[in-house]
């Protein structure tokens, strides 16, 4: 895994080209770590990408063959390798854009969910192919993917394992945009500029309110975030952005 942690973005790149930049053990843990110390007082956002032709393959069937010799073991297995970077994309309070420059398949499909903002070249192609090695999608897959494209469609194509194209996957909101391969660093670029120039805590903070509040009653999640807000309304960047406003000028958050 390649990290770049230049001008305030940090660039995560799977750099194994030749297995399609199926995720081992060993780089689910790395992911994890480099997402869960990513802290917005360093960095205005992530960005997630692949080397070569694929985002990511999904699990490296080869270095998860060797099963664990219990269930427990296999929990544990589980949870503290792709679980943690679940875990860490969900709670990060950097935003994660996912450049899709490939074709995401099983846990490759899984992390462009779990992204914040995504945008995937139209030859990129998108599978939740875990069941066609007798898997149920793991990753965050049977959580966030009903969330972003809803049950009935999440529900295809987990269980038919079928491969989509990039616009498809646009019009399930799986990413936000297809665009030309040769358009897609300038679309990535183009949003990163803009979380650049916006006040990151507070997206952050906005990142946890929707998280928190996608399965509480509407009550307790009005509550939630009332009591967010008045934490928000405390912050120096809402002072800088009325203060700004009164001025007449442009914020500048993060100064």
């Amino acid at each position: 895994m390649d990290v770049d942690s230049t001008d305030g973005i940090l660039r995560i790149t799977f750099d194994r080209p030749d297995a399609r930049n199926a995720i081992t053990k060993e780089l689910a843990l790395e992911l994890a770590d480099t997402i869960e110390t990513a802290s917005p007082d360093e960095y205005d956002a992530i960005v997630l990408t692949g080397e070569g032709d694929a985002f990511c393959a999904g699990g490296d069937l080869q270095s998860l063959a060797n099963f664990p010799a219990s269930s427990r073991e296999a929990y544990e297995s589980v949870t503290e390798t792709f679980g943690r970077v679940v875990e860490a994309m969900l709670e990060s309070h950097v935003p994660i854009v996912a450049k899709v420059n490939g074709d995401a398949v099983g846990a490759g499909l899984a992390l462009v969910a779990l992204a914040d903002i995504a945008y995937a070249a139209e030859d990129a192609t998108f599978s939740c192919a875990f069941v066609r090695v007798g898997l149920i999608p793991d990753t965050g897959g049977t959580f966030m993917l009903p969330h972003i494209v809803g049950l009935r469609a999440a529900k295809k194509l987990a269980f038919t394992g079928e491969f989509v194209d990039a616009d498809r996957a646009a019009d399930l909101d799986l990413v936000n945009d297809a665009v030309p391969a040769a358009d897609l660093d300038a679309r990535v670029e183009e949003t990163v500029a803009q979380l650049q120039a916006g006040p990151t805590a507070i997206i952050g903070t906005m990142k946890q309110a929707m998280h928190e509040n996608m399965t509480r009653h509407w009550a307790d999640a009005l509550d939630y975030e009332n009591l967010l807000q008045v934490q928000a309304r405390t912050s120096p960047e809402h002072e800088e952005g009325v203060t700004a406003f009164l001025e007449g000028r442009d914020p500048e958050f993060d100064a």
